[in-house]
């Protein structure tokens, strides 16, 4: 039995980037019938009529598609896309009209091809918004939001495949994330970069999220399994992590965590007790869950998004599963990340967007 389907919106191809929404609009990144553009579309949240849509020519043949895979940033009236190839759009939200944009790949030519296209979502920190073009002159770097003007840049590697965060580490807030073979620290103000770690098996993708917890940084990739490391007083680094986890080696999800748990999809949906120096707690199998798996939190409950399917567990650490409940008509792998806002569920699968009431 599917769920009550508020309305469904046909797309032109299947996609990867993340659904970002309010209780007005719903913005995601599309490409058009020929696979020569990029395009951004802005639907009624209420309807899923369209309000706008922003076309830009961007002809790849990438891995996976060419389909943008940054999830869109929305900060109050404007909204800030990214295309695989490295489009920038400011747009104002409501109407469409593009307030300033970059372009990377003219700006910011790349030593290595990117078979995946640029992948991380760009961050607002401290009213700066950070990107990592992954030039050898902007490995990362920091625009006005209102502007788009570069307000610094820091040389460095090539980028990685998934996004940056920030938050404080040893008392100094820091932006933190990958780059192409580290993962790294950046003073916010500057750029500058205050701590390198290179992890001892190489090949690492890199495309989950680092996680910013209780002051420490917990790490997950698929060569290198999962770690948590601890910082100095002056934010710096210690380089043996202080609790490891071999067994959970996600090369795509990325874990979340609720009070003493974390949680990651990989082929099982991982619990690990991070009171225990990360120990494995338990592991689920369900014919749901694959390689990878989104997972909404909140402070007692786990919503898992499945091969088609939703699953609805608690945070608690108990293994059960609450409820379940079938997406599409079909048994699909879906990479989109969904957007939930009060009761509404807005999920992308392979040929079409919906908005499902829970």
């Amino acid at each position: 039995m599917l769920p009550e389907v508020v309305w469904e919106v046909s797309l032109a191809h299947a996609g990867l980037g993340g659904i970002a929404a309010t209780k007005q609009f719903v913005v995601f990144g599309d490409r058009d019938l020929d696979d020569f553009h990029d395009v951004f579309r802005c639907l009624d949240a209420e309807t899923g009529k369209p309000r706008w849509t922003v076309k830009r020519l961007a002809i790849a043949s990438l891995d996976y598609g060419n389909t943008p895979r940054a999830t869109p940033l929305i900060d109050g009236d404007r909204v800030y896309c990214l295309g695989a190839l490295g489009n920038l759009l400011c747009v104002r939200l409501g109407d469409g009209q593009v307030l300033w944009e970059r372009v990377f790949r003219d700006e910011f030519p790349l030593d290595e091809p990117l078979p995946w296209g640029y992948c991380g979502s760009p961050l607002l920190v401290d009213g700066m918004l950070v990107i990592a073009p992954g030039s050898a002159d902007a490995s990362l770097m920091a625009l006005d939001p209102v502007t788009g003007e570069t307000l610094w840049k820091t040389p460095g590697a090539g980028p990685s495949y998934g996004s940056l965060t920030a938050g404080r580490l040893g008392g100094r807030k820091q932006i933190v994330g990958h780059d192409a073979e580290t993962i790294g620290g950046w003073d916010v103000a500057s750029g500058r970069r205050l701590w390198t770690i290179r992890p001892e098996s190489p090949g690492d993708f890199n495309v989950p999220t680092p996680l910013i917890h209780e002051g420490d940084l917990i790490v997950v990739t698929e060569n290198n399994a999962t770690r948590r490391f601890e910082f100095d007083a002056d934010g710096k680094i210690r380089s043996d992590p202080v609790a490891v986890n071999d067994r959970l080696r996600s090369d795509m999800s990325t874990p979340v965590v609720v009070g003493d748990h974390l949680f990651c999809v990989k082929d099982f949906l991982f619990c690990l007790n991070l009171r225990d120096g990360m120990s494995e707690k338990w592991r689920l199998r369900d014919q749901a869950i694959g390689d990878y798996g989104a997972i909404i939190a909140s402070t007692n409950r786990l919503l898992v998004m499945g091969k088609g399917e939703l699953l609805l567990l608690g945070a608690d650490g108990q293994r059960r599963i609450l409820a379940r409940q079938k997406v599409f008509d079909q048994r699909v792998n879906l990479y989109s990340y969904p957007a939930l806002v009060n009761d509404r569920l807005y999920i992308r699968g392979e040929s079409a967007l919906r908005c499902i009431r829970l």
